[in-house]
């Protein structure tokens, strides 16, 4: 058998989705940008995966702008929207537990003289709301906050976030914008960046059965950002470049096949993670980092440690029964094993910190499998912990 369970990772484009890719690279190949019936065409499929992607969030299609992806959504959301706002201020707030896709981003704006204010997170991995009010200054024009933690699976709370800012814009008469990073949180809930008082919204394709090089980037409407990509100015200016039809009309339909029986699909993803999570609690020498309360916590992503076995020996082990894990995440991780900065700012166990491994799931995976990989986890440990100690 074999069981992919490193979907936080990447995800395998869907039938529906290569289909629509293939049609457009062969049939409606034509540039966007021309005046004539070619041109025409793929510019209707532009046109027309806008609008799927919108009517997911009940946003606006003139407010989805695609990208290459997950991280030149990021880098665009705060460079660009810092860029904009700088008279107003120098002051942006993040978590400590972002994505280096957020981090480095803002690293660099640091080194132009912005402010950084990095939030700590408790053992579970959450911001403290209460530590977002505090940090927050006259000088404060930017907080991004990821939606949902890509190692640990928690779940932070944007809503709290966004009505403390919408608070402090009324009380103080300020326009603070709120960024979030919902790589790992669109298509497992159902988003309304309106309501939650989000501005900005970061999306990847690839982790939603898309093509990788795919994603989006919701701004809302009157929000102030500048264009870091300039040329032909293509997406009203905002992002030049000539679209990639085909990855733009994937994205459009793996968005709508995400929230198509939505409910379904994330109560299957929820019964995975409940029938490993019970398993896991069940073997000695195994640590749960991934809290357990499903209400504060993502329904695809589960982290254990194993005590007694570095990660990367139990990842090759698993792989050889076909069954494939990761360790932290994939993006920063370079074929090596690295120390998770994030298991360190929760404070994990020393002696545990490299023994985590992350499982996650999608709409395909299923119990059987979840029982296989607990039952070659059973198997191997007792093996690798009698070789470690020699």
């Amino acid at each position: 058998m074999e069981v992919y369970l490193d979907n936080s990772a990447t995800t395998p484009v869907s039938e529906g989705v290569s289909r629509i890719v293939l049609d457009a690279m062969t049939k409606d190949f034509g540039n966007p940008s021309s005046k004539h019936i070619k041109g025409v065409e793929a510019e209707r499929l532009v046109k027309d995966a806008r609008e799927k992607i919108a009517g997911t969030m009940h946003v606006q299609p003139g407010e989805i702008f695609f990208t290459s992806g997950g991280t030149e959504s990021n880098n665009w959301a705060l460079i660009g929207s810092a860029l904009a706002n700088r008279r107003a201020g120098n002051h942006i707030i993040t978590t400590s537990v972002e994505h280096a896709a957020v981090l480095q981003p803002l690293a660099f704006l640091e080194e132009m003289g912005f402010r950084i204010t990095h939030l700590p997170v408790d053992a579970s991995g959450h911001i403290s709301p209460d530590d977002l009010r505090e940090a927050l200054t006259d000088d404060t024009i930017l907080v991004s906050v990821m939606y949902v933690n890509n190692e640990i699976g928690a779940l932070e709370p944007i809503g709290d976030a966004g009505e403390i800012i919408r608070r402090w814009n009324s009380e103080r008469g300020r326009s603070v914008l709120l960024h979030a990073d919902a790589i790992q949180a669109y298509g497992k809930y159902r988003i309304a960046p309106k309501r939650l008082g989000i501005d900005m919204l970061s999306v990847s394709g690839h982790k939603i059965h898309a093509p990788k090089g795919t994603g989006f980037l919701y701004v809302r409407q009157n929000t102030k950002i500048r264009p870091i990509i300039f040329g032909g100015g293509q997406q009203g200016g905002m992002r030049s470049g000539t679209d990639n039809v085909p990855g733009a009309a994937g994205l459009g339909e793996a968005a709508s096949e995400a929230y198509t029986d939505f409910d379904m699909k994330v109560d299957g993803m929820r019964r995975c993670r409940r029938r490993l999570i019970a398993g896991l609690k069940e073997i000695e020498g195994t640590y749960l980092v991934t809290e357990e309360n499903e209400e504060r916590n993502a329904p695809h992503i589960v982290n254990c440690a194993f005590e007694g076995v570095r990660s990367e020996v139990l990842l090759h082990a698993l792989e050889d029964k076909g069954i494939y894990v990761s360790s932290g995440s994939a993006c920063s991780s370079n074929k090596k094993i690295p120390v998770s900065s994030v298991l360190k700012e929760i404070n994990l166990r020393r002696d545990l910190l490299e023994s985590a491994l992350r499982f996650s799931f999608s709409c395909r995976t299923t119990e059987e499998e979840i029982d296989y990989t607990l039952g070659a986890i059973r198997e191997l440990l007792p093996v690798l912990r009698r070789y470690s100690r020699r």
